[in-house]
């Protein structure tokens, strides 16, 4: 049997940067997938462009809609009120885990990360913010040191970055997030996994309920600014 690497091959790859592209939404949720335009921007035939959005179809970013094209996948209420519970338990179990096998070394880790957050936060920096704030959660994850959760978790947080933190831009928010992440800290230092874990949990059903007002807000305004044509 041969022992050499197998080169990443050309859909995996195209499948990344189209995965980066629905990320940063260049590609925004519900948007029509131009294959030809997008194969002509790789410089590449459109037969491995089609394999790398079978493999998005599959992770449920993308939706192939016969006769139609495909389509950036879109979150409905009822999914987010579906996953973000599910995400609650599951990262407030990473964060109870994380706190008792947190070494000094690891808490050093999670202060450094923190410490950006205060910084973005008081910089009103939403995007950085949004950025290290998902270094954070994941850094949780990782220290939780259960690869079963990680990946269950890290599977359901590729819908979650659907919404680029959105959330983030109702006004109190942003503080309030860094609020739950200093109380998030203050569990890690007192070594208590318990409040770690509630913590975590109400933390990302805080996030829900502000996506909501968000957008029910948002929807208000884009009814007035009709109604006044």
């Amino acid at each position: 049997m041969s022992s050499r690497i197998v080169p990443l091959v050309l859909y995996q790859e195209v499948a990344e940067r189209i995965r980066q592209r629905i990320y940063s939404h260049d590609l925004k949720p519900g948007a029509w997938i131009d294959e030809q335009a997008l194969a002509e921007s790789f410089g590449i035939s459109r037969t491995p462009l089609r394999e790398a959005l079978k493999v998005l179809n599959s992770e449920g970013l993308v939706v192939l809609k016969p006769r139609r094209g495909c389509f950036v996948a879109e979150l409905t209420e009822q999914d987010l009120d579906e996953i973000f519970p599910v995400m609650a338990l599951l990262e407030g179990r990473c964060a109870y885990d994380a706190v008792r096998k947190a070494k000094p070394q690891d808490l050093k880790r999670l202060d450094d990360i923190h410490a950006k957050l205060e910084k973005y936060a008081t910089a009103g920096d939403i995007e950085r913010y949004y950025e290290q704030n998902y270094i954070f959660h994941d850094a949780v994850q990782k220290l939780a040191g259960n690869l079963w959760l990680q990946k269950t978790v890290g599977d359901l947080r590729k819908f979650l970055k659907l919404l680029r933190g959105r959330q983030l831009y109702l006004t109190g928010r942003l503080q309030a997030s860094l609020k739950e992440h200093r109380l998030i800290m203050a569990a890690f230092h007192n070594q208590n996994p318990a409040a770690a874990e509630k913590i975590m949990h109400d933390h990302l059903l805080a996030q829900r309920a502000a996506l909501a007002s968000y957008d029910a807000e948002e929807n208000l305004r884009k009814e007035i600014k009709t109604r006044k044509r």
